[in-house]
């Protein structure tokens, strides 16, 4: 019956905002926590607001008005640095940002887990990775993608069933989790096994956006502007790497108001750069579907992000000294000559531990990373070993 209620009302909040609606609101330090704007808490400035198409900025007072056009349910903003407090609402014709003040770090630690694939079964490995992230004391956690079972090829029963999994799991930690979206979120796109309809009302990307809040977004922490990048899309039965020109529009939005030398961390599911292929399934076509996929009049692998020079495009000259990724479920590094960037790919926390893929030796775990003064300075991974 619950669920059922939150399904209404993300079809009524999705055709309200499916014509142009102006919505006005404020962004504002919350001091005392009570989540209501006192007469000495000031708005803040300068703070990215977006319904993942539009996008505007808070002026002196904390205050922002923006057009909204599109049928995503939901207002975010780019956490700024020093504060906390969540950043995304169910939209509505005025809206409220209270942030809380944290200390600013300078130098911190992150986890970067990826493909937890929540189910029954791997309840217990999620348990074990969140002891491990609660004693190694990191910040925050990002998890990449693949958060579920499957969404793909099952009914909508299942598919939510393993979603309130997750979200129920991730609300555990201790310490902020960002979540991404993968493949397997991606609600019964492959119908001849999943017998959805297309014209489910949460078919495709809708049901992540129903239970985790937007599917891209960005937020800042110690310095470092970190980006959640949706690089899975899909055509007909197949899901593929790719980043659509919605999304495209928005990363440009969203970096325009960044300080020029502010670094960039981004992560997603389908990796931008990788040299893994070794590890993909290349003899399992028939159930999986092929590697290649049209895109435009050239051919292209499905698991890589095809059009990751557009990405480039946007970020241009400014410092991206890392991109986070997973999906192939074993860790490995990737970098190109003459670029800066860090192209990193962590291993999956779903089971098994040990796998042998083509006689390499892949564990499960995770990787942490430790930033100073905006700068990677170490990282590490750290395998599960699941008892």
């Amino acid at each position: 019956m619950k669920t059922q209620l939150l399904l209404l009302i993300f079809l009524v909040v999705s055709n309200l905002f499916s014509q142009e609606f102006e919505i006005k609101g404020v962004v504002f330090d919350d001091l005392n926590g009570n989540s209501v704007r006192d007469p000495k808490e000031m708005g803040l400035q300068g703070i990215v607001v977006s319904d993942q198409n539009a996008t505007t900025a808070t002026d002196a007072n904390g205050n922002f008005v923006l057009k909204t056009d599109t049928e995503f349910p939901y207002l975010f903003i780019s956490m700024p640095n020093g504060y906390k407090g969540p950043f995304y609402y169910a939209k509505s014709a005025e809206m409220a940002f209270p942030l809380r003040p944290q200390k600013a770090q300078n130098e911190f630690t992150f986890i970067h887990a990826s493909d937890t694939h929540i189910d029954s079964l791997n309840l217990p490995r999620m348990g074990r990775f969140r002891s491990m992230a609660d004693s190694i004391g990191a910040d925050f956690v990002i998890i990449s993608g693949d958060l579920i079972r499957d969404a793909l090829r099952v009914n909508e029963a299942t598919a939510s069933a393993y979603y309130q999994m997750y979200r129920s799991e991730i609300g555990k930690f201790k310490m902020p989790v960002y979540s991404g979206v993968g493949n397997h979120e991606i609600f019964g796109i492959e119908r001849d096994k999943s017998l959805v309809s297309s014209l489910h009302p949460l078919y495709g990307k809708k049901m992540y956006r129903h239970f985790l809040g937007p599917n891209y977004y960005s937020f800042n922490y110690g310095g470092i502007h970190f980006i959640a990048l949706d690089g899975v899309d899909y055509q007909n039965l197949y899901y593929f790497g790719g980043i659509d020109s919605l999304q495209l529009q928005w990363l440009e939005n969203d970096i325009k108001e960044l300080p020029a030398k502010t670094p960039i961390v981004t992560f997603n599911h389908i990796p931008l750069v990788s040299t893994g292929f070794t590890f993909q399934d290349f003899e399992n076509d028939v159930f999986y579907g092929p590697q290649l996929l049209l895109q435009g009049n050239k051919l292209e692998h499905r698991h890589i992000v095809y059009n990751f020079e557009e990405v480039q495009k946007r970020i241009g000259n400014r410092p991206f000294p890392l991109a986070l990724s997973g999906h192939y479920h074993a860790a490995q590094e990737s970098t190109i000559l003459g670029s800066s960037t860090l192209f990193a790919q962590t291993s999956a926390l779903s089971r098994p531990d040990k796998v042998d893929y083509h006689g390499f030796k892949v564990r499960s775990g995770f990787t942490l990373y430790r930033i100073k003064d905006g700068k990677l300075i170490a990282r590490e991974f750290i395998p599960l070993n699941f008892p």
